[in-house]
């Protein structure tokens, strides 16, 4: 049974900066790709960031580009995200996400194991 754990989410100012993080168990961590959505209250989730398997390139939404950093470390199981220059507009409980089949890192419906969320307000 594949377990995600996000944690980090929190209050924070206007052009402010959190890391969340992503604890994975249950299976081989570093062989699947992993993602980070976002779901505002009243949106649809959304894409933020994605990483394959070897962690090499990151992808991004067009909102974070430039401001937010996906990295893992498969040493430890954990994905992070690194947040940048926040903005109102990125208050959202934010979800990590992996599975074994996903060719589209952009494309929830691929992604099979979903954390519990971390909520994220940033206050303008």
């Amino acid at each position: 049974q594949v377990q995600l754990v996000e944690s980090g989410g929190g209050l924070v100012q206007a052009g402010g900066s959190l890391r969340l993080s992503c604890a994975a168990s249950g299976r081989t961590f570093n062989r699947y790709a992993m993602g980070w959505f976002r779901q505002a209250p009243g949106k649809e989730r959304e894409f933020v960031a994605g990483l394959w398997g070897s962690g090499a390139t990151a992808f991004y939404g067009d909102s974070v580009k430039g401001r937010f950093t996906m990295s893992r470390d498969n040493a430890k199981n954990t994905v992070y995200l690194h947040m940048n220059g926040l903005k109102p507009e990125d208050t959202a409980v934010y979800y990590c996400a992996t599975g074994e089949h996903i060719v589209s890192l952009m494309d929830l419906n691929e992604y099979a194991y979903w954390g519990q969320g971390t909520q994220v307000t940033v206050s303008s």
